[in-house]
């Protein structure tokens, strides 16, 4: 079917034989590392770089509880299968509600090969529909909703572990100029060029996403005070100083920003990114602090 070498983590790996996968073959070829404990961290970095991981859930004197919340963490990063002597109707269906792709019995291992193939296609045809639902296709980076998703999570965990949370809305003026001008595909570049220094202007566990348009947001998890907030405000606004050009020629943008600090400016995504669009449409930062000034 095909001869794509796939990594495989084997979770607790059973003894038989029957469980072996080819070198070779129609559904190989094949490498397996072996773990023994999800919840450990160099199990999960094994995992990460992994294609599949084969979760043996052992039975008799050996049978433990499932660790249901490591377990999710794994279905996230890798196709994973379970593999059982047997297992209940219930258990199996919370097993692909959790996000296992399959569930194969001892009586199956003969189509083992087959199963894991199977199941990575599935991950990654799930993958590129995730990315393509969470996706601003014209800037590579997470839409409004995914944003929303990203601070619902976060602000659940800043209710149990108190911190500020910023918020920056970015209203970018001259894109409808540069399309008037140059055309949408000009206009779709200089938003591009907009994302990629935004995203280097901030660290890896910041998020930086697209509203649609000409307003982008960006998403600080962790700032002490409104002071960091409006640093890193002040060294977004110089990247965005430098001229954008289109064929040779430069275009004249201009960004205005608007600040939400969590708690204070509101609990929930929705009003913590009003508050900073209406900052940004309302030029809380002026034209002083304006890209191509």
């Amino acid at each position: 079917m095909t001869d794509k070498l796939l990594r495989v983590v084997w979770v607790d790996r059973p003894e038989s034989p029957a469980f072996d996968l080819p070198d070779a073959g129609a559904w190989g070829p094949f490498t397996a590392n072996a773990v023994q404990d999800l919840s450990v961290q160099a199990s999960r970095d094994a995992i990460a770089n992994a294609e599949a991981a084969l979760v043996c859930l052992p039975s008799g004197a050996k049978a433990a509880p499932i660790p249901w919340a490591a377990l999710s963490a794994v279905c996230a990063d890798a196709a994973v299968l379970v593999l059982a002597d047997a297992i209940d109707a219930a258990t199996q269906q919370r097993l692909l509600n959790t996000g296992v792709q399959d569930v194969v019995l001892h009586a199956d291992a003969g189509s083992l090969a087959q199963r894991v193939r199977l199941a990575v296609q599935r991950k990654q045809v799930e993958v590129e529909a995730r990315k393509a639902y969470a996706t601003d296709l014209g800037t590579g980076l997470p839409n409004r909703q995914q944003l929303i998703e990203h601070m619902s999570q976060l602000l659940a965990l800043r209710e149990r572990e108190p911190k500020p949370v910023s918020v920056l809305a970015f209203r970018i003026e001259g894109l409808q100029g540069v399309e008037s001008g140059h055309g949408v595909e000009s206009a779709n570049v200089v938003r591009r060029k907009i994302a990629v220094r935004l995203r280097a202007g901030v660290r890896a566990s910041d998020v930086v996403a697209s509203l649609g348009g000409d307003v982008f947001a960006v998403l600080l998890p962790s700032t002490e005070s409104a002071t960091d907030a409006e640093y890193v405000v002040q060294k977004l606004l110089r990247s965005l100083r430098d001229p954008f050009k289109i064929a040779g020629t430069e275009v004249p943008i201009t960004a205005h920003v608007g600040v939400a600090q969590y708690p204070d400016d509101g609990k929930q995504p929705e009003p913590l990114l009003r508050h900073a669009s209406t900052g940004a449409l309302l030029g809380a930062y002026g034209m002083q602090d304006s890209a191509n000034d």
